[in-house]
């Protein structure tokens, strides 16, 4: 079983690029973030051409999550995060696909800090981690998918100086990312990747791309029930590369 996540950075322009990636990849499972788009905005007939239904969560010209599954409708469970009523914000999507239950994530950037982006941050994250708990108390197989908008360590980025400020880097989503990973869940990226540096964006500002100058921030969280699971984890870096693609790559593993 193959689960993808990727942040597609407006769906309705990047159609080709995503095309492209699904024609050659077909995962079963792909989790969408920052859609920019409504449900009904959304371009349900082109998905549904490439072989996927679509369980969507839209917000007009911002966020937006949507889990698509080859060949079948996910079974949707929930649409955002307990705790955070009334959230305005379309950024949670949690569904059913072939026995595994799919959390769709777009976690807030959370710039500028100081200030109340990143105080929503981190109530989001907070609520974010009491639902993850829920979750794996129940022992079933979870997957946590998406733009989690944290980088984890140093060693996941290619330079910290100019980043120092940056949202993506301080300490306290540091620290709650990594109360993820104390608690049980299993960062599956770093685990099949530990031994080299794994980047899954890279701005379009400064030449980054052509520099390789990257950030890991769309990561794949596996439950214990599941983690055994875990065949193979990478990420398609050559998406990035193609005309008129988002600033992130799709990042994805394959579960046995």
């Amino acid at each position: 079983m193959r689960i993808a996540t990727y942040n597609v950075n407006d769906v309705r322009k990047r159609i080709a690029p995503l095309r492209a990636w699904l024609d050659v990849t077909a995962p079963d499972v792909v989790c969408l973030q920052e859609l920019k788009c409504t449900q009904a905005e959304f371009p349900y007939d082109a998905v549904r051409a490439m072989g996927y239904e679509a369980l969507v969560h839209g917000q007009k010209s911002w966020n937006g999550v949507a889990i698509l599954a080859r060949g079948q409708r996910p079974i949707e469970v929930r649409r955002m995060v307990p705790g955070l009523a009334p959230d305005r914000q379309a950024r949670y999507l949690e569904a059913a696909v072939q026995g595994v239950l799919i959390g769709c994530l777009y976690m807030p950037n959370g710039n500028p800090q100081p200030g109340p982006k990143f105080a929503y941050k981190l109530e989001w994250f907070e609520r974010f981690n009491a639902h993850a708990a829920t979750l794996l108390a129940s022992g079933h197989p979870v997957v946590l998918a998406g733009d989690y908008n944290v980088v984890p360590t140093d060693a996941d980025i290619y330079a910290t100086r100019s980043w120092k400020d940056n949202a993506l880097l301080q300490p306290a989503p540091r620290a709650a990312y990594a109360e993820l990973l104390h608690s049980g869940w299993v960062d599956a990226l770093a685990v099949r990747s530990a031994d080299r540096p794994t980047y899954t964006f890279w701005s379009y500002l400064r030449e980054r791309w052509p520099r390789d100058a990257g950030l890991r921030i769309d990561h794949l969280l596996l439950s214990p029930s599941v983690a055994p699971r875990l065949h193979d984890a990478g990420v398609d870096r050559a998406v990035r590369g193609l005309e008129g693609a988002s600033d992130h790559a799709p990042v994805w593993i394959v579960l046995r």
